[in-house]
């Protein structure tokens, strides 16, 4: 019996049938549910000049979708340049969570090659693996990205 072979293009299509796996569920809701509010919020607009709207489940449970709103360009420069490293912890537990990777795509991560390329008023965002689904919703987390730390978001 001849055990039938995957060639390169059909590997591709498989990767671009499971984007939009990986995707669904990204879209942001109304509101900031699990962000921060008050004077934490601003304290990330002024020093980072972001707005962490959330983190969310997402891609059926196996990843975590963790959304920020630039405000100011100039402050969320560093934290969205390619160099940048982010990992989120799970507050219970203390597991350390990394950005999920694809070998064809890359990081799953929203970057800009150089700070001039940041956008104001600008959605960007994060997937994180979940691996098992760990994280469930309720459950709170920390995401840091570079220096910025966003503690206790609860996921969505």
């Amino acid at each position: 019996m001849r055990r039938a072979s995957v060639d390169g293009t059909a590997k591709v299509f498989l990767l671009l049938a499971l984007v939009p796996l990986f995707s669904a569920g990204c879209a942001t809701t109304s509101g900031n549910k699990g962000a921060k509010t008050g004077t934490e919020q601003g304290s990330y607009e002024e020093r980072w000049g972001v707005e962490p709207l959330g983190v969310q489940l997402s891609a059926a449970g196996y990843m975590l979708d963790f959304r920020l709103k630039v405000l100011d360009p100039g402050k969320a420069a560093p934290l969205l340049v390619r160099k940048t490293k982010s990992h989120l912890i799970v507050e219970k537990t203390g597991a350390v969570f990394q950005v999920a990777s694809s070998p064809k795509i890359g990081a799953l991560r929203a970057t800009v090659r150089t700070e001039e390329m940041v956008k104001q008023d600008r959605i960007y965002g994060t997937l994180f693996a979940n691996p098992g689904r760990y994280v469930k919703t309720g459950d709170r987390v920390t995401v840091v990205m570079g220096e910025m730390k966003v503690e206790h978001l609860v996921v969505q």
